[in-house]
């Protein structure tokens, strides 16, 4: 009996250069020493975040791009067949810089971040992927860092496993916001609550825990990770894990924070100078701890992703224009690095298929 070899399968979004680049699919199959990448959407402007629907038919990315009125939000079909893509439908984002996208646990609504232009956007998603602007919300404010922090920088959107929710990081005004989320009104979101974070951190991406009594938040600026406790809308800080040495000297630019599959271990990206990798893991106690750095196998670890089973981690260095493979311990959550690499135009995110 011939068993099929596992292929781990990424949608790869990138920055553009020319039009012959644009989304990519990525295919990692071990035991046949094969890792591919493909360009599967050319002509598409810095496809820079994507995300596809449980049953990968349907995808949905951006061009983060400043125009009147905004980027654009793209719906994509996908062939099962050939996995080839097809435009279905493409609206503003109504901000610039969009950067950003999140379905919501029902996969009926679809959310786009506006870096530059400091705020978000909510769509409905109908029949055959076509979207429904339903609202844009409009961050103010400013912090501390004048160079980094005179407006609204919107970094994600994120729902709570639920769907009750919709937390949403300004790096700009230092600020997780608290949203609550009605499928049922005409415009879904309202302001619950907001949390200030340390001045000067800038609050990016965000992932909650399994169960979503917890919310893992990475600050950019400080190169932190911040952990909450989340109940009722409610978020109470629990720890601030710094992810530099005491000693570290250069720039930080701490970018993607995800969680294991097994939920055991939180894995956070650092550029800057430090291109590194962080391992955290569960304490006995409730409390995580920092159990190794690695270097990401390039410069500018923009983001990275884990296979569905836990085995391996991806990760995207934008700047070395490559994507490395490490092996996982599933017992510790430690990394090693591989031999197997694969070269691609600015990868900034990796998006898993087949969950």
């Amino acid at each position: 009996m011939t068993t099929t070899p596992i292929t781990y399968s990424f949608l790869v979004g990138t920055y553009t250069d020319n039009e012959s680049q644009g989304l990519n699919q990525l295919d990692f199959t071990p035991s046949e020493n094969k890792l591919e990448v493909r360009t599967i959407f050319p002509g598409i402007q810095n496809p820079s975040f994507v995300v596809a629907n449980s049953e990968g038919d349907k995808v949905f990315t951006l061009e983060e791009i400043d125009t009147v009125p905004g980027g654009n939000v793209v719906s994509l079909g996908r062939s099962l067949k050939d996995q080839t893509l097809s435009k279905l439908s493409e609206l503003p984002s109504f901000g610039d810089h969009p950067c950003y996208l999140a379905l919501s646990p029902n996969e009926e609504f679809l959310t786009v971040a506006n870096y530059s232009g400091g705020s978000f956007s909510a769509y409905k998603v109908g029949e055959n992927a076509g979207l429904t602007h339903l609202q844009t919300i409009q961050h103010e404010g400013s912090s501390i860092n004048q160079s980094r922090q005179s407006s609204p920088h919107v970094h994600s959107t994120v729902f709570s496993p639920d769907g009750k929710f919709l937390l949403v990081s300004d790096l700009g005004t230092d600020q997780v916001y608290v949203y609550d989320f009605d499928q049922n009104a005409s415009e879904p979101l309202t302001l619950n609550n907001t949390y200030k974070v340390t001045p000067g951190d800038g609050p990016r991406h965000l992932v909650f825990s399994n169960d979503g009594s917890e919310v893992f938040v990475v600050e950019e600026m400080t190169a932190v990770l911040s952990v909450f406790d989340f109940k009722d809308g409610e978020l109470t800080p629990k720890q601030r894990i710094s992810l530099i040495a005491d000693n570290y000297e250069g720039k930080v630019g701490a970018a993607e924070v995800r969680l294991s599959p097994d939920g055991t271990n939180i894995y956070v990206s650092n550029r800057g100078d430090a291109n590194s990798l962080s391992v955290f893991a569960k304490k006995d106690d409730g409390n995580y701890l920092l159990i190794q750095q690695t270097t990401s196998g390039g410069s500018i670890p923009r983001n990275f992703n884990l296979t569905a089973d836990g085995k391996y981690l991806l990760s995207a260095n934008q700047a070395s224009n490559d994507i490395v493979v490490f092996e996982r311990d599933v017992e510790t959550g430690k990394l090693t690095q591989t031999s197997w690499k694969v070269e691609i135009n600015k990868p900034v995110y990796l998006f898993r298929l087949g969950d």
